[in-house]
């Protein structure tokens, strides 16, 4: 049976077909209105999200105490704990060996911090992208272990067996949650919700969080001592801003982790965290939004293009002058990064566009293309195209490339089964996002094998993309008191989208171009009530030609609504995504 367009909306300005709530979830959001006495779109947005009304309250008020799980779950934990407790205890000499991202450079300030508020300091190494590569290596290993006695690998090493055998003289800690293959390395302990011989029932955590429980297991091995162990519910902000530039699901436990994280944020301790928001010029209560575009590739920049080690540095110093300094610095990498990436993401998009978009799969490579911004293109290709993307940077017969998925379709596992193949000569990843390494001469083979197993998952198998919409809004009902309402729903983010709205037959009052790329105007339906809109990248799609000139005609708007703070006022705000005329 298929189901009506909302507002009959069959193919938007986006060329989108609109889906709105179904007969069944007006009902049922009607009936948790009345029981619960919440406003009729946030029990909306409620029943979408299958939340049953006994259940409302404590879905708005997610507490950590009720949602984090015992960290001896994990397989491994207790002896990975243990044995980061013996050399705090002996003042033994530790490395952290980090992924670049800001999930690895936040979970080595996990760490950093703790050990400093102990007494203790640690040696930091991240790898360089381009010249060593994701995850830990043999020659950077053995010398670690030459000066070490415990290494630490977070956000990397489940699947390095070599390099961790090359540590001869140190034992090793793995604190991961990429996709484990069927052995495990040789590490002292291998604590990876991820792995094989999990239930997977904590996949959804990213490293920090991982690496956040180890130390509430350590706090609590102190505790039987009569020791008290630092604050960690004050290094939640390290485990919110990886959460959310990881992509992780904001489910569970890290809905729970992200809203208490940014509560941290909001506070303003951490120098680094402080001087990164004065550099992005955030000037509102930190969001997930400011995590994921704002933060997040700002400190991405250093492991993209930089110095690996600056994000990391930026996120673990406590000295204000050295993370004023760093902040800046990431910043300017950040501009130079975005100028990279457009010019790899406009010659990505034609060559995959030449190749056809209708695929289980949209790839493209080049020679010389940077690969600290492969990730973020293929991020864009996907986005474009909903389907998975492949993009890739060859230079002197090697390719490395990034990955990225859709909903439903496990692309970290198809990549480790390519890998197992021999076609890629290093690959893996998690459900959503994948890394690999190949020869040049494989790279068409490669891709068509990795099209055939995620075409078996269903990849490619979407036409145009529905656009979800939560319900129908007139401009006079959308308030600042209901966007309060609709926030104790979230965070928002991966798996959780924001709420989307739509506004019928509208009138469109002084479009206006900001910059380039995007535009702004008002709208109202004639009754009196006028709500601001702003569409970013109207003019890169067909919306700001539209809207631009709009005429007498009505349009139906869709969008996020939020609350604009400015000049000491707020105002609601349409974040549009698509129209249609009406």
């Amino acid at each position: 049976m298929t189901v009506s367009a909302f507002l009959n909306v069959e193919s938007s300005a986006t060329g989108r077909r609109w889906i709105g709530p179904g007969i069944e979830a007006d009902r049922l959001a009607e009936a948790m209105a009345q029981e619960t006495r919440l406003p009729l779109p946030l029990a909306r947005v409620l029943v979408a999200r299958g939340v049953e009304p006994q259940d409302a309250a404590r879905f708005l008020a997610p507490q950590l105490r009720d949602l984090l799980p015992d960290p001896r779950s994990l397989k491994g934990m207790e002896r990975a704990a243990t044995r980061f407790l013996t050399a705090v205890k002996a003042h033994e000499k530790v490395a952290i060996f980090a992924d670049y991202d800001v999930d690895g450079g936040a979970s080595a300030a996990l760490l950093i911090t703790w050990l400093r508020q102990m007494g203790q300091r640690a040696t930091l190494y991240i790898p360089d992208r381009i010249s060593e590569g994701y995850g830990p290596n043999e020659p950077a290993m053995a010398e670690l272990a030459q000066a070490h006695s415990l290494i630490i690998c977070v956000d990397c090493g489940t699947l390095s067996h070599a390099p961790i055998a090359a540590a001869e003289g140190a034992d090793v800690l793995v604190l991961d949650h990429h996709l484990g293959g069927e052995e495990l390395p040789p590490a002292l302990a291998v604590v990876n919700p991820n792995r094989q011989d999990e239930d997977g029932a904590l996949g959804h955590l990213c490293a920090a969080s991982v690496v956040f429980l180890m130390l509430v297991e350590a706090n609590r091995q102190l505790r039987a001592d009569g020791v008290q162990g630092p604050d960690l519910m004050a290094m939640l902000d390290l485990v919110a801003l990886a959460t959310v530039a990881d992509v992780a699901p904001l489910i569970g436990v890290n809905r729970a982790l992200v809203r208490q994280g940014l509560k941290v944020m909001g506070r303003r301790e951490r120098p680094g965290m402080v001087a990164l928001c004065d550099v992005a010029r955030m000037d509102q209560a930190p969001s997930t939004y400011h995590l994921g575009f704002l933060l997040g590739p700002r400190i991405n920049a250093g492991g993209r293009i930089g110095a690996a080690d600056l994000g990391a540095r930026l996120l673990a110093s406590d000295d204000p002058h050295e993370t004023q300094a760093l902040a800046e610095r990431l910043d300017m990498l950040n501009t130079e990064r975005r100028d990279i990436e457009n010019r790899v993401r406009d010659a990505a998009l034609a060559q995959a566009e030449a190749r056809g978009l209708d695929g289980p799969l949209v790839w493209a490579a080049g020679e010389g293309w940077h690969p600290g911004v492969v990730g973020i293109v293929a991020a864009r290709l996907k986005e474009a195209t909903n389907r998975p993307a492949v993009v890739i940077g060859l230079e002197g017969g090697i390719g490395k490339g990034s990955a990225r998925s859709v909903a439903g379709v496990d692309l970290g596992a198809a990549v480790q089964r390519v890998t197992a193949e021999g076609l890629f000569l290093k690959g893996g990843g998690h459900k959503m996002a994948a890394g690999l390494t190949l020869a040049a001469d494989k790279l068409e083979p490669a891709m068509a094998r990795l099209a055939e197993l995620l075409a078996r998952q269903g990849a490619g198998n979407a036409g145009p993309r529905d656009l979800r919409l939560d319900g129908l809004l007139m401009p006079g009902a959308a308030t600042t008191g209901l966007i309060d309402e609709i926030e104790k729903a979230g965070p928002f983010g991966q798996s959780a989208p924001a709420p989307r709205f739509a506004f019928a037959a509208m009138t469109v009052f002084a479009p206006r171009r900001i910059g380039e790329t995007h535009l702004r105007f008002s709208f109202g339906d004639g009754m009196g009530a006028r709500i601001d809109a702003i569409a970013f990248g109207a003019f890169d799609g067909p919306l700001g030609p539209m809207l631009e000139q709009p005429g007498a005609a009505r349009y139906h708007l869709a969008g996020r609504l939020e609350i604009n703070s400015w000049g000491g006022r707020n105002k609601v705000q349409l974040r549009l995504e698509d129209a249609s005329k009406a």
